[in-house]
């Protein structure tokens, strides 16, 4: 009884050092690259634009799946929360670094670039600064997408427990996760955009895609990883019930 216990606790630190390290991943390297590339579509060339911190953001639904599966609403409820909270200590220690000893730039408000030959250049001293911006106004959006999808998933995924019982592990893990993710790709790019100003931008100030290719391109890199989880999902499901 101690051992199953133990492992108990064991498997729970594992999926929340998971989900917390992938959230702390996503707020840092948040928007400061975005990933472009174009495919062809039906006779038409069709964007597809994410930005780098959105890599290791599917892996946080699998975790609060396994965790609701294994060990409740509650717990995975207090997970969500305890993301929310290194949101704020991330947030917090980016904004420290920032005011301790800025440079002569930053203090009389001078640009951090320069554009030449219609490139931008950024000097290294100023480099940070640049991240920072950009950091900061992805964790302010990820923090207000992150709790209304997360929580939009536990419950989802609970209310589908409730109706299915045992059976279908396939159908909540799917159906909680693809609408939450559609509701985080969809808030998080507004956001970025219009609260934070996020958003890669040509020369001339202009968005370098729609906001509809930012959200759906978002929303289908999450699909498809949501879709593929759902092997992991039941494997692990089976294997972490018997362990536990």
């Amino acid at each position: 009884m101690h051992k199953k216990e133990s492992n108990k606790a064991i498997i729970f630190l594992i999926l929340s050092g998971f989900f917390l390290g992938s959230i702390t991943l996503l707020n840092i390297l948040g928007t400061s690259k975005f990933i472009d590339y174009s495919f062809a579509f039906l006779g038409f060339e069709v964007p597809f634009v994410i930005a780098i911190g959105v890599l290791p953001y599917p892996i946080t639904f699998l975790c609060t799946d396994l965790i609701s599966e294994l060990y409740g609403k509650k717990r995975a409820n207090w997970v969500v929360w305890m993301g929310l909270a290194l949101n704020v200590w991330v947030m917090f220690f980016i904004w420290l670094a920032g005011i301790l000893d800025p440079p002569e730039q930053i203090l009389t408000n001078s640009p951090l670039y320069e554009i030449n030959n219609s490139e931008v250049f950024i000097h290294s001293e100023y480099a940070f600064y640049h991240i920072r911006k950009l950091s900061m106004g992805a964790t302010l959006a990820s923090m207000i997408a992150y709790l209304s999808a997360q929580f939009i998933d536990v419950n989802i995924f609970h209310y589908l427990k409730s109706k299915t019982g045992d059976k279908k592990l396939w159908l909540r893990n799917n159906v909680s996760t693809l609408i939450s993710q559609l509701v985080d790709s969809t808030a998080v790019i507004l956001i970025t955009h219009f609260v934070v100003d996020g958003l890669p931008k040509t020369i001339d100030g202009e968005l370098t895609h729609s906001l509809i290719y930012f959200i759906m391109s978002g929303y289908v890199f999450k699909m498809v990883i949501a879709i593929l989880d759902t092997i992991p999902f039941y494997y692990l499901t089976k294997k972490l019930k018997s362990y536990i």
